[in-house]
C-alpha cells in the first residue's frame, strides 16, 4: 500500500500493513504484534458493540489516539448474502480513506479515517479493517424517523439529511448506497437547536463526478427516497409522501 498523505504514516508488521494517522501509528503497531485490530477490538470488555453486516466495535486507543470505531470490511451489493470479508487486492479500504479525505476537504461531514489495515488471507485474497473516529451521541436517520413523535427533533433530522445530501451533490459525490442507515446524526440531545449535524457512512463505493452535477443530485435524492419508501413499506416507517416531497425540495434548494 504505497501512499503518502499529510498527517498519515505507513506501517507494516507480520500481521498486516496499512496507513494510519501519525499519532495513532504506534498504538496500532503494538496491537498488530499479536492480532488484527478487529480481533483486539472484539475482545475488549468495555467495547461498545453495534450491529451491522458484521459487528462493529467502538473502543479507546492508547497514546491519546481517542475513541474509534473498528470495522471489518465485508462484501456488499450482490455478494452481501455470502457474508464474506475476502477481497482481491487492492481492497476497498484505501479507497475509503481517499474518499473520506476528498469529502472532508469538500465540506461533507463523514467520520475521520484513523487507519486502514490490510491482511493476507488464503490464496491471493485479502481482509481489511477500517478504523474511524467515533461520533458520540449519534443515531442513524432510520432510528430517528422511526420515533412516533413528530416535532422539532424530527424536523431537525430531516433538515440535516437534506443539507448532507446537498453537500454530497455539490462535491460531485454519487453515493450508490445512500440509505437511512448510512446517515448518522449527532447533537440531537443538545440544548442548542442548531447543534445537530448529519454525517455520511459507507463511503468506499462513492464515485466522484463534476462538482454540482445535477445528475448526481437527482441520483442521490432518488436513492435516499427509495430507502425511505422501503422502510415505510416493509417496516412501517411513519413518513408520508408530503414529507418525502418536502425533503426533496429542501435538498434541491440547499444544493443551489
Amino acid at each position: 500500500m504505497k501512499i503518502r498523505l499529510p498527517g498519515y504514516a505507513r506501517f507494516s508488521s507480520p500481521a498486516g500493513h496499512g496507513v494510519a494517522l501519525e499519532r495513532c501509528k504506534a498504538a496500532l503497531e503494538r496491537i498488530l504484534e499479536h492480532e488484527t485490530i478487529y480481533e483486539f477490538a472484539a475482545r475488549q470488555s468495555n467495547a461498545r458493540r453495534f450491529e451491522g453486516r458484521a459487528p462493529v466495535y467502538a473502543i479507546d486507543l492508547d497514546d491519546d489516539c481517542g475513541s474509534v470505531v473498528v470495522r471489518r470490511s465485508m462484501r456488499g451489493g450482490a455478494l452481501a448474502t455470502l457474508k464474506t470479508d475476502l477481497f482481491l487486492p487492492p481492497t476497498r479500504a484505501l479507497r475509503e480513506l481517499i474518499a473520506s479525505l476528498h469529502l472532508r476537504t469538500a465540506g461533507v461531514s463523514t467520520p475521520e479515517v484513523v487507519a486502514v489495515v490490510v491482511y493476507r488471507a488464503r490464496f491471493v485474497f485479502r481482509r481489511s479493517d477500517v478504523v474511524t473516529r467515533e461520533l458520540r451521541d449519534a443515531a442513524d436517520l432510520a432510528s430517528l424517523l422511526s420515533e412516533s413523535n413528530r416535532g422539532s427533533k424530527r424536523d431537525a433530522a430531516l433538515e440535516d439529511a437534506a443539507a448532507l445530501v446537498a453537500a454530497l451533490s455539490r462535491a460531485g459525490a454519487h453515493h450508490p448506497d445512500l440509505n437511512l442507515k448510512n446517515i448518522l446524526v449527532t447533537g440531537m440531545n443538545s440544548s442548542d437547536q442548531n447543534a445537530s449535524r448529519a454525517h455520511i457512512l459507507d463511503i468506499d463505493r462513492i464515485r466522484f463526478h463534476i462538482p454540482g452535477d445535477p445528475m448526481v443530485l437527482q441520483a442521490n435524492i432518488a436513492r435516499l427516497e427509495r430507502s425511505i419508501r422501503k422502510w415505510r413499506d416493509e417496516r412501517g416507517l411513519a413518513i408520508d409522501d408530503i414529507e418525502i416531497q418536502a425533503l426533496r425540495a429542501r435538498t434541491i434548494d440547499l444544493a443551489g
